[in-house]
């Protein structure tokens, strides 16, 4: 049946936001023609959160990134261009930080606390 999960970016900079997740967060790519990339990201998982007041309204999707050890992520893609947009925090699932991605995306870094 499933095998697999198709995520998608809608972006005003999609050139951009390519060569971005290509070039500095260094995803795996197949350009399917023209320059357009189907990345390859390595595991992923998919979480089901409830709609509580003040966040997220039901029917809207985030998309995040995760990494073993979030501190040298951090300094690596900081040293890459990549502009975090605060400080790492501990969120209870994991250390927790945010940086910009062109077309005007905000993505979450993660360092699960969980066993993957």
């Amino acid at each position: 049946m499933i095998r697999g999960m198709h995520a998608m970016f809608y972006s005003s900079e999609a050139a951009a936001l390519r060569a971005f997740l290509r070039d500095k967060l260094e995803l795996p790519a197949t350009d399917v023609g023209d320059g357009w990339l189907i990345f390859d990201p390595p595991t992923a998982d998919l979480g089901i959160h409830p709609s509580e007041a003040g966040g997220p309204p039901s029917g809207s999707a985030e998309i995040s990134f995760f990494c073993d050890d979030i501190e040298n992520t951090v300094q690596r893609l900081t040293e890459r261009g990549v502009e975090f947009t605060q400080p790492i925090e501990d969120h209870g699932y994991g250390l927790v930080t945010y940086f910009k991605a062109p077309g005007g995306f905000t993505v979450q870094l993660y360092q699960p606390s969980y066993s993957k």
